[in-house]
């Protein structure tokens, strides 16, 4: 059994290691909060871009428009979004599993892959990969992404995909469901409105009976390119807003297990010592009956 000197270091040390995973948890919670209510806000405009997209593709409108064009898939820009910094459960392992298992099944199709990853540890994890060619890297973004470099990313998406470079753009990312469910996914960001071609009949009434003006075609060249904007927008917020609660809850098993192991580290402290003061009490009490005798 250890002593009892070298069982205070360990709950020292254990207990040190408890703040930091403790004070990481409440930096977390702080975080995940401010994310919710930026997820929760984009999210009515984003299921409406892209109940609109949907809408427009299934009548027929949108043939000649580029951002739309179908064309068989031979080649293909995945957009992976991961996080710059670990200590976040499995976060990132879900994400570059479901990133693997695209380019698998890709592979198996004869489908060519780009790569443009959105996070330090994705891209760490697609520099190593052979035969993957890595067309950006972006990292340290905003919890809310804004600016110069969320536009990089759209325009970069959306001129190879005008230009014929890849024939479709997709991208894996983690959902945020609520604080406890998080799913690592797919979904395609163009074409646009092919995630879920909709019914005419299950359109709501705000989008069947909306008037165009001045025309449709004008109409929808203003606004695609915002509409799938709002779409890589939702999934960098989505994924922003998991990567914190993840982080949270991996803190806080780490700071329950250390509680754990000070107490079991005090217990296994407790008996050394007992048992020292036993071990003594008996020399003790050996010493004086020879002395007697």
């Amino acid at each position: 059994m250890p002593s009892t000197r070298a069982l205070k270091n360990r709950i020292r040390s254990v207990d040190s290691t408890k703040q930091i995973t403790k004070a990481m948890q409440l930096v977390a919670a702080s975080k995940m909060r401010r994310s919710q209510e930026a997820d929760k806000a984009s999210a009515p405009y984003t299921m409406a871009a892209e109940e609109l997209l949907s809408y427009l593709a299934s009548q027929g409108v949108t043939d000649n428009h580029p951002l739309f064009k179908r064309r068989k898939i031979t080649k293909r820009l995945i957009i992976v979004i991961a996080s710059d910094k670990g200590l976040a459960g499995a976060y990132n392992t879900n994400v570059l599993k479901k990133y693997l298992e695209l380019l698998k099944r890709d592979d198996e199709r004869g489908i060519e892959n780009l790569t443009l990853t959105v996070g330090r540890r994705a891209s760490q994890f697609a520099s190593r990969l052979k035969d993957t060619k890595v067309v950006g890297n972006y990292d340290n973004l905003p919890d809310q992404p804004t600016g110069l470099t969320f536009h990089t990313i759209l325009n970069t998406a959306i001129s190879m995909f005008e230009n014929g470079e890849v024939d479709a753009v997709t991208l894996v990312y983690t959902r945020f469901v609520n604080s406890m469910v998080q799913t690592a996914e797919l979904s395609r960001l163009l074409p646009a409105g092919t995630k879920a071609l909709v019914d005419p009949s299950e359109v709501s009434n705000t989008v069947s009976d909306a008037k165009y003006e001045p025309s449709i075609p004008e109409v929808l060249d203003a606004v695609a390119y915002r509409l799938t904007g709002a779409r890589l927008f939702q999934a960098l917020l989505d994924a922003r807003a998991s990567e914190h609660s993840m982080r949270m809850m991996a803190m806080k098993n780490a700071t329950d297990n250390a509680s754990d192991l000070v107490d079991d580290l005090t217990l296994a402290m407790n008996k050394a010592r007992q048992g020292a003061i036993t071990q003594e009490l008996a020399e003790i009490s050996g010493g004086v009956e020879a002395m007697e005798q």
